[in-house]
Formats: structure tokens, C-alpha cells, sequence
């Protein structure tokens, strides 16, 4: 691996992480240094604009076009001198999901670089990396990542003598799925309970301590320094599609080789399953897979010439997601694994609006039922009710909306797995595979 090809994850290393004199000697905050003393914020973010990046968080939304809703005031205006945030969602609890983890204990000091460039183009003044609890070595590495940049004078005030200072805190999230929606991070961080905020406001203009905020995933801050390193135009060659630079895959389930794998945007599913992962274990045959996580849509075989980026993926009937493939075999209850997904999606659920609340454990308790060979085929039809019930729109965040498309195309894609688990009264998985 090279800087050229895989940027984000080349100097990762995650026995020892480099720390920051080594990080230097591979050209870090090289570009934290240019963009300080010889980018304008405007200009900077113009950079950012041009060269495509999309959050890689899940919902691909244009990282500079969300930058550019951050209110700007003029020198003179009152409102200049007061704060803005800038908080990196490392809350990565995605069923399926690792590949903020890989970069967190990997390669600590790029996050670290990528924030203070977001930092200075927004006009932060503290920045939060806002951890998932349980990622106790990232938690170890990334503080003493911070320390040796407050050493180094890379945070604090007056970064480089470049006239920009930025306070950066790492703050260990206390659990719950929830915290990963933006605006439940913030109320947490706040001290809040971890519940959605309705929007607008959005946090841009309304965020962390009612200040502009902008929250942005590890991956797309982790992109940062390689955009102005090596220039727009190389940033968009990468990828085959309309999506630009490149993107961490992961795939994990019954396969030769689960991992993670940073690869042009776009790559095939079947690049990503069969090329990289090995594909299916001995005896086994791919029955269906969710392209980006828990909270996707399922694909089937037929998919796997698919490009792994935001349009294909929409077109094909699913969403990139995280991009960490979940691979169901054919010794797999889907009906089973459909069931665990909803157990996860009801427990996390925050409890603040009745679809949400009330629908994961109704749907739950049905799939229980199927599962256990006591439903019957009105069952079927009632999930189809609760999936529309709890849809976009309908609910206070996207959490139900997510927790409802496998269980949505698992009805359509597995029917008849349904059916005969209703009609025989049992699971027909348990003899001959995995159950549950």
C-alpha cells in the first residue's frame, strides 16, 4: 500500500500507531500547515467543495455544501467572537460496522490533522471526538495522539504560529445506538438525555450549546489531508463513478476472509465479497447480504456486479451505508437473523416516539413468534403494517426507518422462508445450520 492508493489507511498500524515525530516523517501535518498559512477558510473550503467528498457516515451528503450552511459574520459583527463546535462521530455502533475502529487505533494523529483542517475551514473554535464507550485502546491511543499535539503545538492556541487555535476533547460516549444520530450526540455531550433533536434548526446553525456545530464522521474527516496533499483532481481520479476518492469496505459473516479493505468508490459488491473476503466459506452459497451495515436493505446474488457507491447501491433497492457488508449463507435463517437485528434496533431505540418505541419490540415479538414456529401467515402481513408504520417520515429519526429495511426485504426477498416456518411450525434452518 501507498499514499497514492490507499491514503486513509496506509500508515496504519495497529500494534504501535506512529506517533507524532513518525507521523511527521511520513509527511503529516503537511497539510494541516498548508492549509493554515496559505488557504484562506473560503478559499479551503472551495477545496473541499471541488474535490466531491460525500460523508461516509451513511448518508453521502456533500461534505462542503454542509460546511457551507455554517453562518459567517463579519469581523465587526458581535456574533463573530462567539464559538463554534466541530465534533467527529467516532460512535460507531453499527451492526457490521468497524472501520472507524481500524483508523482510530491505527492511525490516530491523521484524525487529529483532519480536525484541525475542518476546524480552521468552519472557524471552530473546540472540537469533540465523541467515542464510542466501548473502544477502550482507540480511547488510550487517540488521548495520547492529543497530548503529544498539544506538546507539539498542533491544538491549542495559536496553532504553528498560524494565528488559528482550536481546543480539542476527547469525550467517551456513555452507549446507545441513538448517540450516532448527530443531534442526539449533541444533547449527550450537552449532558442531555440522548434523544434526536427535531430539525430545523439544524446544527449548523443551531448545534452544541445552541452554537454552530458541524458533526462529521472518522472516514470523511480522516480524507482531509490527502484532498489538499495531493490535490483535487487526484482525489476524484480514484473512483470508476460518480462518487469520489475512496472508501474503507468491510464484510463480515460466514466468509474466507472477513476485514476491511480501502478501495476505489465504487468498487463491485462482488469485488468486495469474492475478491478481497475470498467469498463464501466450504459448502456454503451466498442467499443474500446488507450492502452497509445493519440498517440497509438486503441485496441478493444476483447484485454482486453492483458498484459500491451511493447511486448504485439506491438503484439496486438499498443504501451504501457504512459500506461493511453483512453476508446471510444458505445454511442461515434469515429469519432468525432478521430477529436479531430487530432485538438490537428495539433495545437501542430511545423511546421518544411511539412508531419507534412501541413498533421494534411489536415486530420483535412477531418475529419471535415465526421463529419459533407459532405464527401464522396473518403475521406477514402485519410486519408488512408495522414496516409502513414505522417508515421515513413518520418517526422522529431515521432509527426505525432503519431498523424496518431488512425486515422489509427480507419479506420480499425471503417470502418463502416466512411461509414455511408458519406452515411447518418450526424453523427449517435448525437441523442443518446456524440458527438464530
Amino acid at each position: 500500500m501507498d499514499a497514492l492508493t490507499h491514503p486513509l489507511t496506509y500508515l496504519i498500524n495497529t500494534t504501535q500507531p506512529l506517533n507524532i515525530q513518525q507521523y511527521c516523517e511520513e509527511n503529516g501535518y503537511v497539510a494541516a500547515k498548508k492549509v493554515l498559512s496559505e488557504l484562506s477558510p473560503n478559499d479551503a473550503l472551495d477545496v473541499v467543495k471541488a474535490s466531491g467528498l460525500k460523508g461516509r457516515g451513511g448518508a453521502g451528503f456533500p461534505t462542503g455544501m454542509k460546511w457551507s450552511f455554517v453562518p459567517q459574520f463579519e469581523e465587526n459583527d458581535p456574533k463573530a467572537e462567539e464559538d463554534k463546535y466541530l465534533i467527529c462521530n467516532a460512535d460507531e455502533m453499527e451492526p457490521g460496522t468497524f472501520k472507524d475502529r481500524w483508523l482510530l487505533e491505527g492511525v490516530p494523529h491523521q484524525l487529529i490533522e483532519s480536525m484541525i483542517i475542518a476546524g480552521y475551514i468552519i472557524g471552530a473554535t473546540k472540537a469533540y471526538i465523541f467515542l464510542r464507550g466501548e473502544y477502550h485502546l482507540a480511547a488510550k491511543r487517540l488521548q495520547q495522539a492529543v497530548d503529544e499535539a498539544y506538546q507539539d503545538g498542533w491544538l491549542g492556541k495559536d496553532i504553528q504560529h498560524s494565528g488559528y487555535s482550536l481546543e480539542l476533547y476527547l469525550h467517551t460516549s456513555a452507549g446507545r445506538y441513538i448517540c450516532g444520530e448527530e443531534t442526539a450526540l449533541i444533547n449527550a455531550l450537552e449532558g442531555k438525555r440522548a434523544n434526536p433533536r427535531a430539525k430545523p434548526p439544524f446544527p449548523q446553525v443551531a448545534g452544541l450549546f445552541g452554537k454552530p456545530t458541524i458533526v462529521n464522521n472518522v472516514e470523511t474527516l480522516s480524507n482531509l489531508p490527502h484532498i489538499f496533499n495531493h490535490g483535487v483532481e487526484w482525489y476524484q481520479r480514484h473512483a470508476p463513478n460518480s462518487d469520489a476518492g475512496t472508501k474503507i469496505y468491510g464484510a463480515s459473516g460466514r466468509i474466507k476472509k472477513p476485514g476491511l479493505w480501502e478501495l476505489p468508490m465504487g468498487a463491485t459488491i462482488g469485488q468486495v465479497l469474492n475478491d478481497h473476503a475470498g467469498g463464501m466459506l466450504e459448502g456454503l452459497s451466498l442467499k443474500g447480504l446488507l450492502p452497509g451495515g445493519a440498517s440497509t436493505d438486503f441485496l441478493l446474488p444476483e447484485h454482486l456486479d453492483v458498484a459500491m457507491d451511493y447511486d448504485s447501491i439506491a438503484k439496486a433497492g438499498s443504501r451504501l451505508g457504512t459500506g461493511g457488508l453483512i453476508v446471510l449463507d444458505d445454511k442461515n435463517c434469515p429469519v432468525a437473523m432478521v430477529k436479531n437485528l430487530m432485538q438490537f434496533f428495539a433495545q437501542e431505540s430511545c423511546g421518544w416516539c411511539t412508531p419507534c418505541r412501541d413498533g421494534t419490540p411489536w415486530a420483535l415479538e412477531i418475529l419471535t413468534r415465526i421463529e419459533c414456529g407459532q405464527g401464522q401467515l396473518s403475521d406477514i402481513d402485519e410486519l408488512y403494517r408495522l414496516c409502513d408504520f414505522m417508515w421515513i417520515g413518520k418517526t422522529h429519526c431515521a432509527l426505525a426507518p432503519g431498523a424496518v429495511e431488512p425486515l422489509r426485504s427480507a419479506l420480499n426477498y425471503f417470502t418463502d422462508d416466512f411461509v414455511q416456518h408458519i406452515e411447518n411450525k418450526c424453523c427449517p434452518y435448525q437441523a442443518g445450520g446456524h440458527h438464530g
